[in-house]
Protein backbone atom coordinates (compact mmCIF):
# COMPACT_ATOMS: atom_id res chain seq x y z
CA UNK A 1 0.00 0.00 0.00
CA UNK A 2 1.35 3.31 -0.92
CA UNK A 3 2.21 5.93 1.65
CA UNK A 4 1.30 9.54 1.26
CA UNK A 5 2.96 12.62 1.72
CA UNK A 6 1.12 15.83 1.55
CA UNK A 7 2.76 18.92 1.61
CA UNK A 8 1.83 22.16 2.05
CA UNK A 9 3.20 25.41 0.15
CA UNK A 10 4.04 28.34 2.43
CA UNK A 11 6.77 31.45 1.78
CA UNK A 12 9.28 32.11 4.31
CA UNK A 13 12.10 35.58 5.13
CA UNK A 14 15.61 35.75 5.94
CA UNK A 15 17.55 37.84 7.58
CA UNK A 16 20.31 36.90 9.81
CA UNK A 17 22.79 39.29 11.30
CA UNK A 18 25.10 37.72 13.68
CA UNK A 19 28.04 38.56 16.05
CA UNK A 20 31.76 36.87 16.78
CA UNK A 21 34.67 37.53 18.45
CA UNK A 22 38.31 36.46 19.10
CA UNK A 23 39.04 33.64 20.90
CA UNK A 24 42.43 31.99 22.31
CA UNK A 25 42.52 28.22 21.69
CA UNK A 26 43.69 26.06 24.37
CA UNK A 27 43.98 22.42 24.28
CA UNK A 28 40.85 20.59 26.10
CA UNK A 29 42.22 17.80 27.61
CA UNK A 30 44.98 20.16 29.27
CA UNK A 31 41.91 22.41 29.90
CA UNK A 32 39.94 19.29 31.70
CA UNK A 33 42.49 18.05 33.51
CA UNK A 34 41.77 18.19 37.26
CA UNK A 35 38.53 20.11 36.93
CA UNK A 36 35.98 20.00 38.86
CA UNK A 37 32.44 20.17 37.56
CA UNK A 38 28.72 20.37 38.17
CA UNK A 39 26.49 18.83 35.71
CA UNK A 40 22.77 19.43 35.79
CA UNK A 41 20.63 17.30 33.67
CA UNK A 42 23.16 14.56 33.83
CA UNK A 43 20.94 11.85 33.57
CA UNK A 44 19.37 13.11 30.37
CA UNK A 45 20.05 11.96 27.01
CA UNK A 46 22.83 14.91 26.35
CA UNK A 47 23.76 15.16 29.78
CA UNK A 48 24.82 11.75 29.56
CA UNK A 49 26.84 11.45 26.48
CA UNK A 50 28.56 14.95 27.60
CA UNK A 51 29.47 12.44 31.25
CA UNK A 52 30.63 10.21 29.14
CA UNK A 53 32.94 11.40 26.58
CA UNK A 54 34.63 13.72 29.65
CA UNK A 55 35.69 10.06 31.04
CA UNK A 56 36.47 8.75 27.95
CA UNK A 57 39.11 11.49 27.10
CA UNK A 58 39.86 12.91 29.92
CA UNK A 59 40.32 10.59 33.03
CA UNK A 60 42.29 12.96 34.96
CA UNK A 61 39.30 15.07 35.59
CA UNK A 62 39.13 15.83 39.61
CA UNK A 63 35.56 15.18 39.48
CA UNK A 64 32.16 15.32 38.45
CA UNK A 65 29.15 16.47 40.50
CA UNK A 66 26.36 15.24 38.84
CA UNK A 67 22.55 16.67 40.03
CA UNK A 68 19.91 14.18 40.35
CA UNK A 69 16.33 14.01 41.48
CA UNK A 70 16.04 11.51 44.17
CA UNK A 71 14.91 10.42 47.69
CA UNK A 72 18.54 10.30 49.26
CA UNK A 73 22.31 9.85 48.61
CA UNK A 74 22.22 6.25 48.57
CA UNK A 75 19.15 6.32 45.71
CA UNK A 76 21.09 9.14 43.82
CA UNK A 77 23.95 7.22 43.43
CA UNK A 78 22.04 3.71 42.59
CA UNK A 79 20.51 5.85 39.43
CA UNK A 80 23.73 7.22 38.15
CA UNK A 81 25.34 3.52 38.53
CA UNK A 82 22.07 2.05 36.88
CA UNK A 83 23.04 4.63 33.90
CA UNK A 84 26.66 3.85 33.50
CA UNK A 85 25.37 0.31 32.98
CA UNK A 86 23.61 1.74 29.70
CA UNK A 87 25.10 0.63 26.04
CA UNK A 88 26.72 4.32 25.99
CA UNK A 89 29.34 3.55 28.29
CA UNK A 90 30.64 0.15 26.69
CA UNK A 91 33.48 1.69 25.14
CA UNK A 92 34.68 3.32 28.23
CA UNK A 93 33.72 -0.11 30.20
CA UNK A 94 35.49 -2.31 27.97
CA UNK A 95 38.33 -0.08 28.22
CA UNK A 96 38.54 -0.26 31.81
CA UNK A 97 38.07 -3.55 32.53
CA UNK A 98 37.49 -4.43 36.26
CA UNK A 99 38.69 -1.16 37.09
CA UNK A 100 35.48 0.50 35.82
CA UNK A 101 33.37 0.47 38.66
CA UNK A 102 36.02 2.01 40.97
CA UNK A 103 36.71 4.92 38.75
CA UNK A 104 33.52 5.85 38.71
CA UNK A 105 33.08 6.17 41.89
CA UNK A 106 35.72 7.81 42.18
CA UNK A 107 35.14 10.01 39.44
CA UNK A 108 31.59 10.90 39.97
CA UNK A 109 29.75 11.98 42.91
CA UNK A 110 26.01 12.22 42.84
CA UNK A 111 23.75 15.11 44.64
CA UNK A 112 20.46 14.71 45.47
CA UNK A 113 18.78 18.20 44.22
CA UNK A 114 16.28 20.06 41.68
CA UNK A 115 17.15 22.84 40.08
CA UNK A 116 13.62 24.64 40.25
CA UNK A 117 14.68 24.99 44.19
CA UNK A 118 16.72 27.45 45.86
CA UNK A 119 20.69 26.25 46.29
CA UNK A 120 19.76 23.66 43.28
CA UNK A 121 17.91 22.07 46.17
CA UNK A 122 20.48 20.73 48.07
CA UNK A 123 19.90 19.79 51.36
CA UNK A 124 23.49 18.47 52.56
CA UNK A 125 25.52 21.68 53.79
CA UNK A 126 28.62 19.87 54.29
CA UNK A 127 28.33 18.93 50.42
CA UNK A 128 27.38 22.64 49.49
CA UNK A 129 30.31 23.96 51.22
CA UNK A 130 32.56 21.08 49.61
CA UNK A 131 30.88 22.28 46.04
CA UNK A 132 31.42 25.69 46.78
CA UNK A 133 35.08 25.56 47.64
CA UNK A 134 35.98 22.87 44.46
CA UNK A 135 33.65 23.48 41.27
CA UNK A 136 35.37 25.00 38.38
CA UNK A 137 32.48 24.58 35.70
CA UNK A 138 29.23 24.52 35.78
CA UNK A 139 27.15 22.89 32.69
CA UNK A 140 23.77 23.23 32.88
CA UNK A 141 21.68 20.78 30.67
CA UNK A 142 18.91 20.58 33.12
CA UNK A 143 15.51 21.07 31.54
CA UNK A 144 11.72 19.87 30.84
CA UNK A 145 11.88 19.35 26.74
CA UNK A 146 8.32 18.31 25.95
CA UNK A 147 6.79 21.46 23.68
CA UNK A 148 3.69 20.99 25.50
CA UNK A 149 4.47 20.66 29.35
CA UNK A 150 2.60 22.16 31.73
CA UNK A 151 3.51 25.95 31.66
CA UNK A 152 3.74 26.40 35.50
CA UNK A 153 5.95 22.83 35.39
CA UNK A 154 8.12 23.87 32.27
CA UNK A 155 8.92 27.41 34.10
CA UNK A 156 10.04 26.70 37.01
CA UNK A 157 12.42 24.30 35.51
CA UNK A 158 13.64 26.20 32.39
CA UNK A 159 13.35 29.58 33.48
CA UNK A 160 13.69 30.02 37.25
CA UNK A 161 16.14 27.13 37.13
CA UNK A 162 18.22 29.11 35.39
CA UNK A 163 18.61 31.42 38.03
CA UNK A 164 19.35 29.23 40.91
CA UNK A 165 21.74 27.38 38.54
CA UNK A 166 23.77 31.60 38.54
CA UNK A 167 23.40 32.14 42.22
CA UNK A 168 24.93 28.65 43.16
CA UNK A 169 27.79 29.62 40.89
CA UNK A 170 28.53 33.04 42.21
CA UNK A 171 29.22 31.21 45.25
CA UNK A 172 31.57 28.81 44.01
CA UNK A 173 35.17 30.26 44.80
CA UNK A 174 37.03 29.02 41.81
CA UNK A 175 34.02 29.20 39.44
CA UNK A 176 35.58 29.54 35.97
CA UNK A 177 32.49 29.99 33.75
CA UNK A 178 28.49 28.90 33.33
CA UNK A 179 27.72 27.10 30.61
CA UNK A 180 24.23 26.64 29.77
CA UNK A 181 22.41 24.44 27.11
CA UNK A 182 19.44 26.17 25.43
CA UNK A 183 17.94 25.92 22.33
CA UNK A 184 17.32 27.24 18.82
CA UNK A 185 13.90 28.26 17.93
CA UNK A 186 13.35 30.45 14.86
CA UNK A 187 15.21 32.93 12.81
CA UNK A 188 17.38 33.81 15.74
CA UNK A 189 21.20 35.48 15.09
CA UNK A 190 24.16 34.27 17.21
CA UNK A 191 23.04 36.55 20.14
CA UNK A 192 22.30 36.92 23.52
CA UNK A 193 18.10 37.37 24.28
CA UNK A 194 17.97 40.69 26.25
CA UNK A 195 15.95 41.32 29.20
CA UNK A 196 12.09 41.97 27.84
CA UNK A 197 12.98 41.23 24.51
CA UNK A 198 10.42 39.11 22.41
CA UNK A 199 10.01 37.93 18.76
CA UNK A 200 7.41 40.25 18.16
CA UNK A 201 8.47 43.92 18.22
CA UNK A 202 5.20 45.32 19.12
CA UNK A 203 5.37 43.87 23.07
CA UNK A 204 7.72 43.71 25.92
CA UNK A 205 8.02 40.15 27.65
CA UNK A 206 8.01 40.61 31.68
CA UNK A 207 9.58 37.87 33.79
CA UNK A 208 8.02 38.44 36.84
CA UNK A 209 4.45 38.79 35.00
CA UNK A 210 4.87 35.81 34.04
CA UNK A 211 5.11 33.88 36.86
CA UNK A 212 2.63 35.52 38.23
CA UNK A 213 0.12 34.65 35.39
CA UNK A 214 0.76 31.58 36.47
CA UNK A 215 0.59 31.75 40.21
CA UNK A 216 -2.92 33.42 39.48
CA UNK A 217 -3.82 30.66 37.21
CA UNK A 218 -3.24 27.91 39.40
CA UNK A 219 -4.91 29.61 42.47
CA UNK A 220 -7.81 30.00 39.99
CA UNK A 221 -8.32 26.66 39.11
CA UNK A 222 -7.50 25.06 42.76
CA UNK A 223 -10.21 27.12 44.13
CA UNK A 224 -12.74 26.07 41.05
CA UNK A 225 -11.59 22.59 42.74
CA UNK A 226 -10.26 21.88 39.14
CA UNK A 227 -9.54 17.63 38.77
CA UNK A 228 -5.89 17.11 38.04
CA UNK A 229 -6.28 16.61 33.98
CA UNK A 230 -8.25 19.79 33.74
CA UNK A 231 -5.90 21.48 35.51
CA UNK A 232 -3.13 19.70 33.55
CA UNK A 233 -4.43 20.75 30.59
CA UNK A 234 -5.08 24.28 31.10
CA UNK A 235 -1.86 24.61 32.05
CA UNK A 236 -0.33 23.26 28.96
CA UNK A 237 -2.90 25.47 26.68
CA UNK A 238 -1.71 28.75 29.05
CA UNK A 239 2.21 27.75 27.91
CA UNK A 240 1.16 27.41 24.30
CA UNK A 241 -0.75 30.38 24.28
CA UNK A 242 1.96 32.70 26.05
CA UNK A 243 4.86 31.13 24.06
CA UNK A 244 2.79 32.01 20.66
CA UNK A 245 2.20 35.57 21.75
CA UNK A 246 4.86 36.40 21.80
CA UNK A 247 6.72 34.82 18.61
CA UNK A 248 7.81 31.47 20.48
CA UNK A 249 6.46 28.51 18.70
CA UNK A 250 6.49 26.64 22.20
CA UNK A 251 6.55 26.39 25.92
CA UNK A 252 9.58 24.60 25.62
CA UNK A 253 11.39 27.29 23.27
CA UNK A 254 9.77 30.22 24.98
CA UNK A 255 11.03 29.41 28.69
CA UNK A 256 14.29 28.38 27.68
CA UNK A 257 14.35 32.00 25.74
CA UNK A 258 13.48 34.08 29.10
CA UNK A 259 16.24 31.36 31.03
CA UNK A 260 18.78 32.77 28.97
CA UNK A 261 17.61 36.53 29.57
CA UNK A 262 17.74 35.72 33.60
CA UNK A 263 21.20 34.52 32.96
CA UNK A 264 22.39 37.56 30.79
CA UNK A 265 20.30 39.71 33.72
CA UNK A 266 22.37 37.93 36.97
CA UNK A 267 25.69 37.05 35.32
CA UNK A 268 27.43 40.58 36.50
CA UNK A 269 31.42 39.36 35.46
CA UNK A 270 30.79 35.93 35.33
CA UNK A 271 31.93 34.29 32.19
CA UNK A 272 28.63 32.97 30.61
CA UNK A 273 28.76 30.32 27.31
CA UNK A 274 25.67 29.71 25.73
CA UNK A 275 25.10 26.85 23.50
CA UNK A 276 22.28 26.57 21.59
CA UNK A 277 21.75 23.10 19.64
CA UNK A 278 18.46 22.63 16.99
CA UNK A 279 17.30 19.41 16.63
CA UNK A 280 19.57 16.47 18.42
CA UNK A 281 19.97 12.82 17.10
CA UNK A 282 21.83 9.80 17.69
CA UNK A 283 25.91 9.87 17.73
CA UNK A 284 27.80 10.14 14.50
CA UNK A 285 30.63 8.97 15.78
CA UNK A 286 31.41 8.55 19.66
CA UNK A 287 31.65 6.33 21.24
CA UNK A 288 29.82 4.63 18.52
CA UNK A 289 27.20 5.25 15.60
CA UNK A 290 23.81 5.12 16.44
CA UNK A 291 23.48 5.72 19.93
CA UNK A 292 20.28 7.20 21.36
CA UNK A 293 17.72 7.26 24.28
CA UNK A 294 14.05 8.54 23.70
CA UNK A 295 12.27 9.91 20.75
CA UNK A 296 14.11 13.51 19.77
CA UNK A 297 11.82 16.16 17.68
CA UNK A 298 12.26 14.73 14.37
CA UNK A 299 11.78 11.08 15.53
CA UNK A 300 8.39 11.33 16.62
CA UNK A 301 7.12 11.63 12.56
CA UNK A 302 9.62 8.57 11.93
CA UNK A 303 8.33 6.30 14.92
CA UNK A 304 4.86 7.24 13.81
CA UNK A 305 5.08 6.49 10.49
CA UNK A 306 7.35 3.09 11.14
CA UNK A 307 4.70 1.42 12.89
CA UNK A 308 1.73 2.37 10.98
CA UNK A 309 0.32 5.37 12.79
CA UNK A 310 1.43 8.22 10.43
CA UNK A 311 0.81 7.96 6.89
CA UNK A 312 1.01 11.65 5.91
CA UNK A 313 2.44 14.71 6.61
CA UNK A 314 1.89 18.52 6.66
CA UNK A 315 4.81 20.22 5.71
CA UNK A 316 6.72 22.74 3.56
CA UNK A 317 8.71 20.76 1.16
CA UNK A 318 11.51 23.14 1.86
CA UNK A 319 11.59 23.92 5.20
CA UNK A 320 14.96 22.81 6.13
CA UNK A 321 15.37 19.96 8.74
CA UNK A 322 18.22 21.12 11.16
CA UNK A 323 19.42 18.32 12.93
CA UNK A 324 22.70 17.65 14.84
CA UNK A 325 23.83 14.29 15.94
CA UNK A 326 24.62 14.11 19.67
CA UNK A 327 27.96 13.67 20.22
CA UNK A 328 28.70 16.80 17.88
CA UNK A 329 26.96 19.12 19.82
CA UNK A 330 28.71 17.83 22.75
CA UNK A 331 32.33 18.34 20.73
CA UNK A 332 31.08 21.92 20.85
CA UNK A 333 30.37 22.28 24.33
CA UNK A 334 33.94 21.62 25.09
CA UNK A 335 35.00 23.36 22.66
CA UNK A 336 33.26 26.12 23.51
CA UNK A 337 34.49 25.83 27.16
CA UNK A 338 37.74 25.43 26.10
CA UNK A 339 38.27 28.50 23.83
CA UNK A 340 36.37 31.30 26.38
CA UNK A 341 37.96 29.93 29.74
CA UNK A 342 40.20 33.16 29.38
CA UNK A 343 37.71 35.48 28.62
CA UNK A 344 34.50 37.26 30.95
CA UNK A 345 31.78 37.80 28.54
CA UNK A 346 28.58 36.23 27.19
CA UNK A 347 28.88 34.22 23.88
CA UNK A 348 26.45 32.30 22.06
CA UNK A 349 27.09 29.24 19.79
CA UNK A 350 24.41 28.21 17.43
CA UNK A 351 24.74 24.41 16.72
CA UNK A 352 22.97 22.96 13.73
CA UNK A 353 23.31 21.84 10.34
CA UNK A 354 21.08 24.83 7.74
CA UNK A 355 24.05 26.75 7.56
CA UNK A 356 26.71 24.52 6.19
CA UNK A 357 25.16 21.51 5.56
CA UNK A 358 21.36 21.78 5.17
CA UNK A 359 18.81 18.88 4.24
CA UNK A 360 15.06 19.68 3.24
CA UNK A 361 12.84 17.82 5.02
CA UNK A 362 11.28 16.10 2.58
CA UNK A 363 14.89 14.44 1.84
CA UNK A 364 14.19 13.33 5.47
CA UNK A 365 11.53 11.63 4.78
CA UNK A 366 12.27 10.12 1.56
CA UNK A 367 14.91 8.33 3.73
CA UNK A 368 12.24 7.16 5.84
CA UNK A 369 10.77 5.75 3.19
CA UNK A 370 14.02 3.74 1.58
CA UNK A 371 14.78 2.98 5.58
CA UNK A 372 11.36 1.52 5.32
CA UNK A 373 11.86 -0.70 1.94
CA UNK A 374 15.13 -1.69 3.04
CA UNK A 375 14.00 -3.26 6.99
CA UNK A 376 10.90 -4.24 6.11
CA UNK A 377 10.51 -6.32 9.12
CA UNK A 378 11.07 -3.57 11.65
CA UNK A 379 7.47 -1.96 10.46
CA UNK A 380 4.41 -2.48 11.27
CA UNK A 381 1.09 -2.22 9.32
CA UNK A 382 -0.06 0.69 8.05
CA UNK A 383 -2.89 2.25 9.27
CA UNK A 384 -4.05 6.17 9.70
CA UNK A 385 -4.58 7.64 13.36
CA UNK A 386 -5.78 10.73 12.45
CA UNK A 387 -5.81 12.07 16.35
CA UNK A 388 -2.05 11.14 16.44
CA UNK A 389 -0.97 12.38 13.27
CA UNK A 390 -2.93 15.74 14.00
CA UNK A 391 -1.66 15.98 17.55
CA UNK A 392 2.04 16.28 15.46
CA UNK A 393 0.98 18.27 13.03
CA UNK A 394 -0.11 21.11 15.49
CA UNK A 395 3.33 20.49 17.85
CA UNK A 396 5.49 20.36 14.86
CA UNK A 397 3.93 23.42 12.89
CA UNK A 398 6.47 25.34 13.21
CA UNK A 399 9.34 23.32 12.52
CA UNK A 400 7.67 21.69 9.81
CA UNK A 401 7.45 25.11 7.54
CA UNK A 402 10.12 26.55 9.04
CA UNK A 403 12.64 27.68 5.80
CA UNK A 404 14.89 29.84 7.47
CA UNK A 405 19.01 29.16 8.23
CA UNK A 406 20.31 29.25 11.91
CA UNK A 407 23.96 31.71 12.12
CA UNK A 408 26.35 29.97 13.69
CA UNK A 409 29.35 32.38 12.98
CA UNK A 410 30.87 32.32 15.97
CA UNK A 411 30.11 27.79 15.94
CA UNK A 412 32.91 28.47 12.17
CA UNK A 413 34.99 30.19 14.19
CA UNK A 414 35.47 28.32 16.69
CA UNK A 415 35.46 24.86 14.37
CA UNK A 416 38.13 26.68 12.08
CA UNK A 417 40.05 26.59 15.58
CA UNK A 418 39.82 23.27 15.80
CA UNK A 419 40.82 22.67 12.27
CA UNK A 420 44.46 24.33 12.82
CA UNK A 421 45.11 22.66 16.16
CA UNK A 422 44.65 19.05 14.65
CA UNK A 423 41.94 17.62 16.61
CA UNK A 424 39.16 17.90 14.45
CA UNK A 425 38.91 14.11 14.55
CA UNK A 426 38.70 14.42 18.67
CA UNK A 427 36.11 17.33 18.72
CA UNK A 428 34.37 17.02 15.32
CA UNK A 429 31.28 19.30 15.03
CA UNK A 430 31.31 20.13 11.19
CA UNK A 431 27.83 19.11 9.82
CA UNK A 432 29.56 19.17 6.53
CA UNK A 433 31.23 15.81 7.43
CA UNK A 434 27.63 14.05 7.65
CA UNK A 435 26.51 12.19 4.89
CA UNK A 436 23.11 12.83 5.10
CA UNK A 437 21.47 9.39 3.36
CA UNK A 438 24.42 7.42 4.93
CA UNK A 439 23.47 8.92 8.30
CA UNK A 440 19.92 8.67 8.64
CA UNK A 441 19.27 5.41 6.77
CA UNK A 442 22.20 3.21 8.40
CA UNK A 443 23.01 5.08 11.69
CA UNK A 444 20.39 7.54 12.95
CA UNK A 445 17.09 5.13 12.17
CA UNK A 446 19.10 2.02 13.24
CA UNK A 447 20.04 3.37 16.45
CA UNK A 448 16.42 4.39 16.77
CA UNK A 449 15.15 0.93 16.22
CA UNK A 450 17.78 -0.68 18.12
CA UNK A 451 17.40 1.61 20.94
CA UNK A 452 14.54 3.05 21.52
CA UNK A 453 11.80 1.08 19.39
CA UNK A 454 13.91 -2.11 20.64
CA UNK A 455 12.45 -3.49 17.26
Amino acid sequence: MMTRIYIIFIPQHNNLPSTHKSMEFVNPLQFLKDKTILVTGATGFLGKVFVEKILRIQPNVKKLYLLVRAADAKSAMKRILDEVEKDLFNVLRDKLGANFKSFVLEKVAAVVGDVSEVNLGVKDSKLMEEMYKEIDLVVNSAATTDFDERYDFTFNINTMGTLNIMSFAKNCIKINMVLHVSTGSGLIPEKPFYNGETLKCSCRLEITEEKKLIDEKLNQLQAQGAAKNELTSTMKELGIQRARFYGWPNTYAFTKAMGEMILGKYRGNLPLVIVRPTIITSTFAEPFPGWIEGLRTIDGPIAGYGKGKLTFLLANPKAICDMMPVDMVVNSMIMAMTANTRQSSQMIYQVGSSMRNPIKLTNVLKLISVFDKKYKDVCIGHGKKIKFAMRLVDLYKPYMFFKGIFDDTNSQKLRMEVGKSGLVDAFNFDPKSIDWEDYIINTHIVGLVKYVLKG
